[in-house]
């Protein structure tokens, strides 16, 4: 019994200073994680939307369910919104943080920038694990070609883009092209119902 006893407070004893090590490492790391987190997200803002002096978050209010689904984004998330500000704090446009489920290989997570009157400026892909030299291409193939591009939605093509709403789909990948192009129209549609006009500052 006496050995018992030993032996659980010795454990107890190493679980105790491991428990305090760990949460001592998680203070002294937590707000450098962060400020790189802020960093990277910052960086995404910019590149979609250059011209911008300041992004500020914009509180995300989806549309009702149904009218998502019935849209087509049922497999679609708009997890976050940042307003994009000139020098005077005026509103430029959005970037908009979308999640798409519908990806090859998992979610794919990217930004989106449009401006007021509704043009993409283009988006950055923040998390991709697709098919090596197939969907991976997405940044390659994908990303130039919704850039500066004013359309209600986009469509992809596997013969060849006759027009700004179409996108020519990676060959061999038309999965990861499907999901990329469903998650910039997610982002465009949520930008039309939710945020055109401004009514998100209101």
């Amino acid at each position: 019994m006496s050995k018992m006893l030993k032996d659980t407070g010795i454990l107890f004893a190493i679980t105790l200073i491991a428990g305090l090590l760990l949460g001592l490492v998680y203070q002294i790391t937590k707000e450098p994680i962060a400020a790189q987190q802020e960093k990277a997200k910052q960086e995404a803002c910019k590149e979609v939307f250059a011209d911008a002096k300041s992004f500020q978050t914009v509180e995300v209010v989806l549309p009702e369910e149904k009218a998502w689904a019935e849209a087509g984004y049922a497999d679609e998330t708009i997890d976050e919104v940042m307003a994009a500000q000139n020098d005077a704090g005026e509103t430029l446009g959005y970037v908009i943080t979308v999640t798409t489920k519908e990806g090859y290989g998992g979610d794919i997570h990217f930004t989106v920038g449009i401006r007021e009157d509704g043009t993409v400026n283009g988006i950055s892909i923040l998390e991709i694990a697709e098919t090596a030299g197939l969907g991976m291409r997405a940044e390659e193939v994908l990303k130039p070609q919704f850039a500066d591009k004013a359309v209600e939605k986009f469509e992809y093509t596997k013969s060849g883009a006759t027009s700004d709403s179409q996108i020519d789909a990676i060959s061999g990948a038309t999965i990861t092209t499907n999901a990329v192009t469903n998650g910039v129209n997610a982002g465009l549609y949520y930008f039309q119902t939710e945020l055109k006009g401004g009514s998100a500052n209101e």
